[in-house]
């Protein structure tokens, strides 16, 4: 399924998550971290502190263990819903954002 995903993210721990997503800590996660990786470079600054991305997860709980292993440690607030496709928002790139941190 995909997901449509918003959360708020935790600006301190901002550095060590860009560092795991250029580091090859988070593309190799199996089995989703191609996508998790993929999903941050979508995903859009929508609000102050807020992003929102789309998301595929073939688990029956969405995003189960993405949230375990990855965005439980440097999102909050998370809402997800399921959607029928990608979805690009509007917005500041989140990834461009994170280069920052760099």
């Amino acid at each position: 399924m995909i997901y449509s995903v918003k959360a708020k993210f935790i600006e301190e721990k901002m550095k060590e998550f860009f560092q795991m997503l250029t580091d090859g800590t988070i593309k190799n996660q199996k089995p989703d971290g191609t996508e998790i990786l993929n999903s941050m470079k979508r995903a859009k600054i929508t609000e102050s502190g807020i992003i929102e991305w789309s998301e595929m997860c073939l688990c029956p709980s969405p995003l189960k263990h993405e949230r375990q292993t990855v965005y439980d440690k440097f999102f909050s607030n998370m809402e997800i819903k399921i959607i029928d496709d990608y979805t690009e928002f509007e917005g500041e790139s989140f990834f461009d954002y994170l280069k920052e941190f760099d």
